[in-house]
């Protein structure tokens, strides 16, 4: 048995969104003022719901928990990207890399179910609201929530024991700010071909397929409206357009990333930074500044 030598990769070199020092010193500033505002609003969500008791209601519920996804999923990559804005050399240890994987994906995957789930809230409020207190009762609102975690970690952690398993010998520079698989696998010492395209599908099918089950629950809830009152498609619309508002913002990125690869790296390093950073930044924006219940519950504080 022929024996070669090979030097196990401990670390990885991330070259970072750009290169220019001046560029980096701009957006040094610009970053920790999205992060900070993004803490602070999806927190200010979350703590909001949870103290008015005018909000503890199905949707509320679910929003809370959006918006505390969103905060982890922004924290997963944009402190590191910010400090590393800071260093000539940037780098991140292996074992910090499949973090930034398994995290990334949980909290991706478990938002995008999320927003199928409060698609779901949405129809049973506007099709079935006589109902609506019996289905989506306080065990379905758990279940639901439970779901989209579960749903989560399967995702991520079937995508971990791929890629984790891998050797990694040779090349170790991401063009990138962050670690994910798409290019972490272009690493590794072995051809990975078949495995690129099994993951990339797996991203890309759970992307597509709530995607697609998103457009169809908004579809079907506006035609049912629309046949029973002018006045009622215009309150549907406005409760609707929140929610398609960000579907299109959060998914966007994803399909482009995952199950349609441009190929473009200054392309996918804006839909990745906009995907980690802007969506979850523009979510409680987008959810309480429409919201006339959450208005008034900002005045009763």
């Amino acid at each position: 048995i022929e024996e070669v030598n090979q030097t196990v990769v401990s670390e990885f070199i991330l070259l970072g969104l750009c290169d220019a020092w001046e560029l980096q010193a701009f957006l040094l500033l610009l970053f920790p003022l999205l992060y900070l505002i993004t803490i602070l609003g999806n927190n200010f969500t979350v703590l909001l719901i949870i103290s008015d008791l005018h909000l503890h209601s199905p949707m509320y519920f679910l929003l809370a928990n959006l918006s505390f996804i969103d905060f982890c999923l922004s924290s997963v990559i944009t402190p590191k990207m910010i400090t590393d804005f800071l260093k000539e050399h940037k780098t991140i240890s292996f074992g910090g890399c499949m973090c930034q994987i398994f995290f990334g994906h949980f909290f991706g995957g478990s938002e995008m179910v999320l927003l199928v789930l409060m698609a779901y809230d949405c129809y049973v409020a506007i099709c079935k609201p006589l109902h609506y207190s019996s289905i989506m009762n306080k065990q379905m609102c758990i279940w639901l929530v439970m779901t989209s975690w579960i749903t989560g970690f399967v995702h991520s952690i079937s995508q971990l024991a791929i890629i984790i398993k891998l050797p990694f010998c040779g090349p170790r520079e991401l063009d990138s700010f962050f670690c994910d698989i798409p290019l972490v696998i272009k690493l590794a010492c072995m051809d990975t071909y078949i495995l690129e395209k099994l993951i990339n599908a797996d991203s890309g099918v759970l992307a597509t397929t709530c995607f697609i089950l998103l457009l169809i629950s908004y579809t079907y809830i506006l035609l049912i409206v629309c046949h029973q009152s002018k006045d009622g498609a215009s309150k549907a619309l406005s409760t609707c357009t929140a929610h398609i508002t960000v579907v299109v913002l959060f998914f966007g990125p994803c399909i482009f990333i995952y199950l349609c690869p441009l190929g473009i790296t200054w392309v996918d390093k804006f839909l990745a930074v906009f995907y980690a950073v802007i969506t979850p930044l523009l979510n409680p924006a987008i959810y309480t500044l429409r919201n006339k219940e959450i208005k008034i519950a900002i005045k009763r504080l």
